[in-house]
């Protein structure tokens, strides 16, 4: 008889792979609260199993990304190596707040992340001669290396580590956003850098995570992994012949879901 347990994982795994592979996103925010609700462990218990998750999701996605030249490297180490301090920031904070308070941060973030969503058309993109415009080449569809690109680029960077570390997610559902609002990036070099910059994180809020002490199951992280990366290769291999607009709007009902369930966590505590 298969142990339920095991099919929660292998399908909340599954789950957050097809998340991150349609949207370059979605990855933690949704398998921290999912984790939480379903095996009854706390934040601090799902946030290093959800980030190893992620993190090596994450890195499937962006060789493909890498495959086809869309990663913005430069970027997207910049926006990695500032997280990290921003990120052992996040975790310091973490191990001093109360359960609930976490629940209610996070519960806050997921709404806002939803609302983000389901407020982004397509036509979002800067347009030509706005200041995000000026951030890329358009003979090259590179960024435009500038003191006001490096420092929106460190900005988003701060952000995504603080966010990782205190809530245990990778970041990326911050990235995209931000690189869609604040760059003229194409959708596709979004996602591919955004899942990029979310495996160079996650790695990161991991290493920080275990030097503070956390343990994770490693049989149950492992399943997880493989279930996530196997969504995530799927949703990668499918999600281009998907509307992206219906995508978001999905993704951002899901979001308000888990939101409800953090909240509920939270007055349950």
């Amino acid at each position: 008889m298969i142990d339920a347990g095991l099919l929660t994982c292998v399908g909340i795994g599954f789950a957050i792979g097809i998340a991150m592979g349609l949207t370059g996103a979605g990855g933690g925010i949704l398998a921290v609260p999912a984790l939480v609700a379903s095996m009854g462990w706390s934040m601090q218990q799902a946030a290093p199993v959800s980030l190893v998750a992620v993190a090596c999701a994450a890195s499937a996605g962006a060789a493909h990304g890498m495959r086809h030249d869309l990663v913005r490297y430069r970027a997207a180490f910049l926006m990695a190596a500032v997280s990290l301090p921003f990120s052992l920031l996040g975790v310091v904070l973490a191990h001093r707040l109360s359960q609930p308070v976490l629940f209610v941060l996070f519960a806050v973030v997921v709404i806002l992340t939803a609302i983000r969503l389901l407020r982004i058309r397509p036509d979002d993109l800067a347009t030509p001669g706005s200041a995000a415009d000026r951030t890329i080449n358009p003979h090259t569809g590179r960024f435009s290396w500038t003191w006001p690109t490096a420092l929106r680029l460190a900005a988003m960077g701060a952000a995504a580590g603080t966010i990782s570390g205190l809530l245990g997610v990778s970041g990326g559902f911050l990235v995209v956003p931000l690189l869609r609002s604040f760059t003229a990036l194409s959708m596709q070099a979004i996602v591919a850098t955004s899942l990029f910059v979310t495996a160079l994180i996650s790695v990161g809020s991991v290493c920080n995570a275990f030097a503070h002490g956390a343990q994770i199951p490693l049989a149950f992280t492992s399943l997880f992994a493989v279930a996530t990366v196997t969504g995530m290769l799927l949703a990668r291999r499918l999600g281009r012949n998907l509307p992206h607009a219906h995508v978001q709007r999905g993704f951002a009902i899901l979001f308000i879901f888990m939101a409800l369930i953090l909240a509920a966590q939270a007055f349950a505590v």
